[in-house]
């Protein structure tokens, strides 16, 4: 495994940890349980498929699931959006969460979209 690979799978589990640590602070009436619930499914998934692309079996199979990571810490990124706009969580965290989830979407995306050039020129 690369060492860009080993601080990717570094970065997201931790990552995933501040989330969770966010979504402790988050209201217990509407829509604090749902936003929450939709926010943990997202930022725990970035770092497990992440996890799975890396051992994927073939070119093509590492391609599909690193857009499958791309999503995830897209919807991620949306989610935290809407956390901050409705005002569910006040911590400083949560702009550093922001920016992560920035980073995180540019280097998917990027990542996605070199396989699937590598991909054409098979």
């Amino acid at each position: 495994m690369s060492e860009q690979a080993d601080e990717l799978k570094r970065r997201t589990y931790q990552f995933t940890l501040d989330v969770i640590e966010l979504a402790k602070t988050f209201p217990s009436v509407e829509p604090g349980p749902m936003i929450k619930r939709q926010l943990l499914k997202a930022a725990t998934s970035v770092g497990a498929n992440y996890r799975a692309a890396c051992r994927a079996r073939s070119h093509a199979d590492f391609t599909s699931k690193i857009g499958v990571v791309a999503e995830e810490a897209d919807e991620c990124q949306h989610w935290l959006n809407v956390v901050s706009g409705a005002k569910l969580a006040t911590s400083p965290e949560l702009r550093r969460l922001q920016r992560e989830s920035t980073e995180l979407v540019a280097i998917f995306s990027r990542q996605v979209g070199t396989a699937r050039l590598n991909e054409e020129r098979r």
